[in-house]
């Protein structure tokens, strides 16, 4: 296990992790930083909503959630729908103030509130977790990387217990399966 240069173990659940290294694979397709964190919450809150319908806690389509429910809903609005392709989600989008933003419950994600969850639950450790990811990232052309990029997730992020039993549980990010994996 490789520890963060203070010798603590990083010990975080998954959603945030994946949060993070969707926001670095959308900056590396070229968004900006503010727009690239609500895409990552977006793409870790769909795969948290998947999981929990697969692992029964959610029973239906309504609790489990779908992005495509948030496109077909900006669709009855005048906008025409708009998605950003991450990490084999289409999230949904909109511009807000000329600012692109993935969509949270018919409006615009707060990015402040999405890097305060991250900045939360990786704390000291975020300049060197995203340190790890931005090069990973910056290895790969960018359509290659947003192709690969959730199997390289599934690398690196935290073991925890399968099923019911590790929804929400922390494991060790290791920082050394970050600088090892490979498309």
């Amino acid at each position: 296990m490789t520890e963060a240069k203070d010798g603590k173990a990083i010990k975080v659940n998954r959603a945030p992790v994946l949060t993070l290294w969707a926001a670095v694979v959308a900056e590396r397709l070229g968004h900006d930083r503010d727009a690239a964190i609500t895409l990552g919450r977006a793409v870790a809150g769909s795969s948290a909503r998947v999981k929990a319908k697969a692992i029964g806690i959610a029973e239906d389509a309504h609790e489990a959630g779908d992005l495509r429910d948030e496109a077909r809903k900006q669709g009855q609005s005048k906008q025409r729908p708009k998605a950003v392709h991450l990490l084999g989600r289409d999230v949904p989008v909109v511009e807000e103030k000329g600012a692109l933003r993935a969509l949270d419950h018919d409006k615009a994600a707060s990015p402040k509130a999405a890097a305060g969850y991250v900045e939360r639950a990786l704390g000291e450790h975020l300049p060197a977790v995203r340190k790890a990811m931005e090069d990973l990232a910056g290895s790969m052309e960018p359509e290659e990387l947003n192709r690969v990029g959730f199997r390289l997730y599934e690398h690196f992020r935290p073991e925890v217990p399968a099923g019911a039993k590790g929804w929400g549980a922390k494991g060790v990010l290791d920082l050394g399966k970050i600088r090892s994996a490979d498309g």
